[in-house]
């Protein structure tokens, strides 16, 4: 524990050295203005660097999040990078079928949220399942209807839950911006995944890092600019444009290293880092959910952070990481569902090995007795995967006594690859690979039935590692 109480201590030391520059690029160079009342820009024509991302797809609906920005590319160069001002105006979101544009529906005008980070989310519905759909996205400064600016885009909708269909889609975790492997476009996983024709991505969190230097995000306003910088970047803006996306978040992008509720970072509450991250991804009602996509798969996304407790808590059957009201809910769908496979996906290890010395998830000591209640539940299921995100390699565990299988889809950059030792590894790695890259998923039919894989990939799409079921 004394450890523990250093290391935050060096972290209050840290974030005190770095005070200056947060303030600086917070009233300088990164404000938040009120652009509708800004008289030198009323009128002035409005752009989406941040493109759009498309989530929360099921067969017959989906959310589609954009920002109005004030420049059509970033704002010059600061210290810590590309800055990605905000812009009053209106959106419209018109889609249809890629095969029958006779179909193409439209959204009202509506107005960005000026409160909300010049951010909006349109909510289609009446889609139709397994369906590749069009999306067109303009936008319009309030005092210029005749200035619009488009972006277009690109889903598939799922399939029904009796529909016997192929689906693919990828895992990643963990991308923080100065360890993007292409200076200028970003992460080049993205790059390496727009082709796969993939029905949709899972980010399982760590999407930005609140608590990593250039520059910490202290406050509300920086929080949001690596938002803005990191989804600016073109490969990440191509990518989110043409696929489909589940967003989770974890511990660097609601607050800082290992957080709980009631806890804050400079001036960046709790509230307002639950808040920011609804705000910057297409998100419903609740943060933990499920999908079905087809007679064959059904995934369920998990909320780490909201329900914690303190991660100094002792251990027992009061210590939680899901909350109670979370786990009914996955213990009740689970059993209900029908699906040939399905995978829980956790924005932390469920199974482990975890490295020593942690206790933020529910392969380390400081939550097993939850962790143990969750394994059991299961291990009694048949074919139920585990995929988490957070740790910084690459693993599959599987453990011959219960049947759990895990799979670590490692982070977005060999540069983030860290964290464990080879030399520890354990009898229940099937596969362990300290690198960066993804994880994919298909599931597949032939004459003999469904089968499901399970492939790790390099950052630039090579194959590590290969898991198959029937």
């Amino acid at each position: 524990m004394r450890r523990k109480h250093l290391w935050f201590g060096s972290m209050v030391a840290l974030t005190a050295a770095a005070a200056w520059s947060i303030d600086t690029i917070s009233s300088r160079n990164y404000r938040l203005p009120d652009a509708g009342s800004d008289s030198a820009f009323a009128g002035s024509p409005v752009y989406m660097v941040n493109g759009i991302k498309i989530g929360e797809v099921t067969s017959h609906s989906a959310i589609v999040w954009t920002r109005l920005t004030r420049n059509p590319e970033t704002d010059p160069e600061t210290d810590w990078g590309r800055v990605v001002t905000g812009a009053a105006g209106e959106v419209r979101v018109s889609y249809w079928p890629d095969e029958s544009k006779e179909l193409r529906k439209d959204s009202p005008w509506i107005a960005v949220d000026t409160a909300e980070d010049f951010t909006r989310q349109v909510q289609l519905a009446d889609l139709l399942p397994d369906t590749d759909y069009s999306v067109l996205v303009e936008g319009r400064p309030l005092e210029n209807a005749d200035s619009i600016s488009q972006l277009e885009g690109h889903f598939r909708t799922a399939p029904g839950e009796e529909d016997v269909t192929q689906v693919n889609f990828t895992v990643l975790t963990g991308q923080r911006f100065h360890r993007r492997d292409d200076d200028e476009n970003g992460h080049k996983i993205f790059s390496v995944m727009e082709p796969m024709d993939l029905d949709f991505l899972v980010h399982t969190g760590d999407i930005v890092y609140y608590d990593k230097p250039k520059p910490r995000a202290t406050s509300l306003a920086v929080a949001r600019f690596k938002w803005n910088r990191m989804f600016a970047l073109p490969f990440q803006r191509s990518f989110f444009n043409n696929t489909s996306s589940y967003f989770m978040k974890d511990d660097h992008d609601t607050l800082k290293n290992d957080s709980w509720p009631g806890q804050w970072y400079g001036d960046l509450t709790w509230e307002q880092g639950l808040a920011v991250f609804r705000e910057q991804v297409p998100m419903g009602e609740k943060t933990y959910r499920t999908f079905r996509w087809g007679k064959d798969l059904q995934i369920w996304l998990v909320e780490g952070r909201d329900f914690r407790s303190p991660n100094t808590m002792p251990d027992g059957p009061d210590k939680t990481i899901w909350g109670q009201a979370q786990k009914d809910w996955f213990f009740e769908t689970v059993q209900a569902s029908d699906a040939t496979y399905r995978i829980l996906i956790s924005p932390t290890p469920i199974l482990g090995p975890d490295r020593s010395g942690k206790f933020d998830n529910h392969a380390n000591e400081s939550f097993q007795t939850e962790g143990d209640e969750l394994r059991s539940f299961i291990a009694s299921q048949d074919n139920l995967f585990v995929i988490c995100g957070d740790r910084h390699w690459q693993y599959v565990t599987h453990d011959p006594e219960s049947g759990i299988f895990e799979f670590s889809s490692g982070p977005t950059t060999d540069k983030h690859a860290n964290g464990f030792d080879p030399k520890d590894r354990s009898p229940m790695h099937r596969y362990l690979k300290i690198k960066g890259g993804f994880l994919s998923v298909e599931v597949s039919q032939d004459e003999d039935g469904p089968e499901i894989s399970f492939t790790h990939h390099a950052v630039d799409g090579s194959i590590y590692h290969e898991e198959r079921f029937r």
